[in-house]
């Protein structure tokens, strides 16, 4: 079976992670956040993908390549416009076969796949929403399903009177089965959401809701916090995935210079090439880059630190994302999920908290800021 997966967004709310690096290949953990899916994909036998892009679609083909390396066989198709979640899926029509999955690019998944197609199999469905079960339903579209599973409507953030009666809260995960009939119902060449357009044209027409297991993971990561929580949920296992098979039994993978005077704790990747200085303090869930220099002294806790940066002595790095080749001067504090774009100098004796963005090759003094 074939699998369609749209990443033509800009990824505006990673920014400046994504500012000139397109988030299907930004760094998650240890590989492009795209290995993760295509892996996942691969491990439910699905091997034949074909890529929807539109924000730096030449970034992403050279990073993923031919696909070979995450067990798949990757195609790539540009929008030469943004065209919606259906007009996108128009667009790759001619590389369709009968039968394929159509996936949102930003999702973090361990769900059953497998059963998911045998459900839409077994149903005769045309399509067939993934559905994730949700506690607080009011930030989101609920998916309504009859006895036998066919969706039956939609409600859009409900409110508490309009939950009465409900015994379960489903939303959709981004995840779908669709027969190739369905793109008969998009005009070609137009802007069309497959979401609001063409899902209620077919309730009560072989629309039907796989309700994944409770237990499954789901995350769309497009945000700094769920960023953070999505790498937490990886070196910590809450997700499976391949990461798994580098951690040891603490969860660890060291293959970079640790000084004999340094403390890691927690689960931690430190990349080849990396040297963590005595004194220095790593606490997990973190990521520490291939080439990066955590100076002495310096903490970095919860945080992800990417390729080439260099940690002052004394530093401290606290849930925190920091870009390929930051430099973070001595004594200065990174904290609450502050995210420091490519490039990005700042001097010794600086806070920066409170979210603080600061992109690509932005430079700050000694103690120029305090937030």
């Amino acid at each position: 079976m074939q699998a369609v997966i749209l990443v033509g967004g800009e990824g505006t709310r990673l920014r400046p992670l994504t500012s000139g690096t397109p988030k299907p290949i930004v760094t998650f953990v240890d590989r492009p956040f795209m290995g993760f899916m295509l892996g996942w994909l691969s491990r439910h036998g699905v091997t034949d993908v074909v890529m929807c892009c539109g924000f730096l679609a030449t970034k992403v083909k050279d990073i993923l390549g031919d696909g070979s390396e995450f067990g798949v066989n990757l195609q790539f198709v540009e929008e030469p416009e943004p065209r919606g979640t259906a007009g996108a899926l128009k667009f790759a029509e001619h590389l369709l076969e009968d039968r394929f999955l159509m996936l949102n690019g930003d999702t973090l998944t361990d769900i059953d796949l497998s059963a998911q197609i045998a459900q839409h199999e077994q149903t005769g469905a045309k399509g067939t929403l993934g559905l994730v079960p949700v506690e607080d339903p009011s930030a989101f579209g609920l998916v309504l399903r009859n006895e036998g599973g066919s969706v039956s409507g939609f409600l859009e953030k409900p409110g508490p009177d309009q939950l009465v009666g409900l015994d379960e809260y489903l939303v959709s995960g981004g995840i779908y089965v669709l027969e190739k009939s369905i793109l008969d119902l998009i005009e070609p060449d137009k802007n069309v959401s497959i979401e609001t357009e063409v899902w209620p044209a077919l309730v009560g027409d072989g629309l039907y809701g796989f309700a994944a297991d409770a237990s499954s993971y789901w995350l769309d990561i497009g945000t700094p916090d769920r960023y953070m929580q999505g790498t937490s949920d990886i070196l910590t296992g809450a997700v499976e995935t391949a990461v798994s098979t580098r951690l040891d039994g603490s969860r660890q993978a060291i293959a970079g210079d640790v000084d004999p005077g340094a403390t890691v704790t927690g689960p931690v990747i430190i990349e080849a090439g990396a040297s963590v200085a005595a004194g220095a303090t790593v606490t997990g869930p973190s990521v520490i880059g291939a080439g990066t220099i955590v100076g002495a002294g310096a903490t970095v806790d919860a945080s992800v630190v990417l390729a080439d940066c260099v940690i002052g002595e004394g530093a401290v790095i606290r849930g925190a994302i920091l870009s390929p080749n930051v430099t973070v001067g001595d004594r200065t504090v990174v904290s609450d999920l502050a995210m420091l774009g490519d490039g990005v100098n700042v001097g010794a004796d600086n806070v920066l908290g409170a979210a603080v963005k600061l992109f690509p090759g932005t430079a700050l003094g000694d103690k120029a800021i305090k937030v």
